[in-house]
């Protein structure tokens, strides 16, 4: 089902066009190789590179274990092939949509990426800022380095759409999570984004190389007490102590170590259970996106426990090598979601999906599989660490651009008018947008493309 385009709200109406300074558009000087347009996210991510200290570049890029899931996600976006429709009438195009109640730019939703500050100064505040000047949602990692009132704040006059992404910690740290759920949703975000497939962290073997530590001077703004005031920068909630969290761990790695690993393994919750989502509802009203699942049936049990959406993901190839790719997931899910195979009595959930999302035809594939949404992670990182809010607002803001320009040359003038079989699965079968028992999927589209 495509995303709901109705919605009475203006909040997050697509603004004019960004303009910035022509020095943005190009990457920094590179030995004696000639400047290079920043045209996509591959260029931007190639700047980034540059600039970016070892251990930064690799904690953001780096994968688990062999790196197969890190590699399968961008081939599995790519096996997916299009079947474009002409003569249909494009020049209204519109890529914006509805999430959750609320207007976005496009079907793109800034995804929980932890410590922004190892990128750049101003950190999750430009992502936020550049997030709500392109008009589409961002989700604050629990992991941050800026506080989520601080990130509430940033934002001129607090506009735009914030989620908060939450980590539900174990034992006595669970109070933590409590309060930073109460926190989000008096500071105006509007969702919880819970992650669940972190029982413990992936096997990271770069960041032990590297002995990755999070650098002098940042800390995790959210875990911190007694902060300045919601608009004066990082720091944790205003006044009031947050229950003990072992974050001393993150600040050191000793050679064949992680500060994160060390973290995780002091903190997640390995017993973690469908029980807690029916736990958040009881501490809060805010709709709660469950992040983590590739899998049908987990979807299924996820909506039947209280959830309000699903969000396919493999955590950016960063915790179990060798998982399916999202967007080979993403069928079954959406089935389980918002087709027949969803729980009785259940109303259809918001389903959206990540892993790899680079361009704007990847936007529309996963779209015209069903999702309402993808989310995209390390393009933001890039685009902060070279031109911070500029860079982020120019790499969305492309993505946008790009989304329009596929729509157009598909032949999809808006989102609830994409042609069936749109998308050709990587096995050949035309696959429908519809979702359907995955047992009629085939017949239902067609079958084979000849």
């Amino acid at each position: 089902m495509a995303p709901n385009v109705g919605t009475d709200t203006d909040a997050g109406a697509v603004p004019p066009p960004l303009t910035f300074d022509p020095k943005h558009l190009t990457a920094p000087p590179d030995g004696d190789a000639p400047p290079r347009l920043l045209l996509n996210t591959a260029d931007w991510q190639a700047a980034a590179k540059t600039l970016l200290p070892r251990q930064v570049y690799d904690y953001y890029a780096a994968g688990a274990d062999d790196l197969v899931s890190l590699s399968a996600n961008a081939s599995a976006l790519a096996a997916h092939a299009l079947r474009p429709r002409v003569l249909v009438p494009v020049g209204s195009v519109s890529a914006a949509t509805s999430l959750l109640g609320v207007a976005a730019a496009a079907p793109i939703v800034v995804a929980p990426t932890a410590m922004h500050r190892m990128a750049h100064a101003d950190g999750e505040l430009a992502v936020a800022r550049a997030a709500a000047a392109v008009g589409v949602p961002m989700t604050l990692s629990t992991m941050a380095t800026s506080s989520l009132e601080a990130v509430a704040a940033a934002p001129a006059g607090g506009v735009g759409t914030r989620w908060f992404q939450l980590y539900v910690f174990g034992g006595a740290a669970r109070a933590t999570a409590e309060k930073l759920v109460r926190r989000a949703q008096a500071a105006g975000y509007t969702a919880l984004v819970l992650t669940v497939d972190a029982p413990v962290y992936g096997n990271r073997e770069t960041d032990v190389r590297n002995s990755f530590a999070l650098p002098a001077g940042l800390r995790l703004a959210n875990f911190v007490g007694d902060a300045p005031p919601a608009g004066s920068g990082s720091g944790g909630a205003a006044g009031e102590p947050v229950p003990p969290v072992a974050v001393a761990d993150m600040d050191k790695a000793s050679a064949g170590s992680s500060g994160l690993a060390s973290f995780g393994d002091t903190n997640l919750d390995p017993n973690l259970s469908f029980d807690c989502i029916a736990w958040l509802r009881s501490i809060s009203t805010l709709p709660v996106l469950v992040k983590g699942c590739l899998r049908g049936d987990d979807a299924a049990a996820a909506m039947a426990a209280g959830a309000a959406g699903i969000v396919v993901s493999n955590h950016g190839a960063r915790q179990l090598d060798g998982t399916v790719a999202p967007i080979t997931a993403l069928r079954e899910v959406v089935a389980a979601v918002k087709g027949p195979d969803r729980p009785a009595g259940s109303p259809p959930g918001l389903v959206l999906v990540d892993g790899a999302i680079r361009r704007g035809t990847d936007v529309l594939k996963a779209v015209a599989l069903g999702a309402d949404a993808v989310m995209v992670g390390r393009p933001v990182l890039w685009g902060l660490a070279v031109a911070g809010e500029e860079g982020v607002a120019r790499v969305l803001g492309g993505l946008v651009e790009e989304v329009r320009r596929a729509m157009m040359l598909a032949g999809v003038p808006a989102w609830d008018r994409i042609p069936r079989g749109l998308v050709v699965l990587p096995d050949g079968r035309v696959a429908d947008r519809v979702p359907v028992d995955p047992s009629a999927w085939q017949e239902e589209a067609g079958g084979d493309v000849g």
